[in-house]
């Protein structure tokens, strides 16, 4: 049995924010947003070259009842660390320093302006044609 994982809820206070954080400043693709009904607000995005997308919304049974900033150690995967860490701080992200914790993986921590925590992550046999 196959199984894909391809969309992760994120809690956010301000979906306008949340948005304008993930586009603009993690430059994640905007797939969806949308309002199907009175009070529900759907909005999908996606990091650039994932196949797994989060999801961003207000008045979903279940995923509205998520508290804000709860989400922690969201994974992304990149093939250059500093690239990407100098890129996020160029776009206004506040990020940690880079980590070494051996084995050729490396991390960088941050926040979107919910308290989420998400993390970058470099893991040396991942990289290059291997990414």
């Amino acid at each position: 049995m196959d199984m894909k994982l391809e969309l992760v809820p994120i809690p956010v206070t301000d979906v306008d924010k949340a948005k304008a954080f993930y586009t603009d400043q993690l430059g994640f693709g905007l797939d969806v947003d949308v309002q199907p009904s009175e009070g529900v607000r759907i909005v999908q995005l996606t990091p650039p070259g994932s196949a797994c997308s989060i999801l961003i919304s207000t008045g979903l049974s279940g995923i509205s009842d998520m508290a804000p900033g709860t989400i922690k150690g969201l994974h992304l995967v990149v093939d250059d660390i500093a690239h990407a860490r100098s890129e996020l701080i160029s776009r206004g992200v506040d990020v940690s320093d880079i980590t070494d914790v051996g084995g050729g993986v490396k991390y960088v921590w941050f926040n979107d302006p919910d308290g989420n925590g998400l993390t970058l992550q470099e893991m040396a046999w991942r990289t290059g044609d291997s990414f």
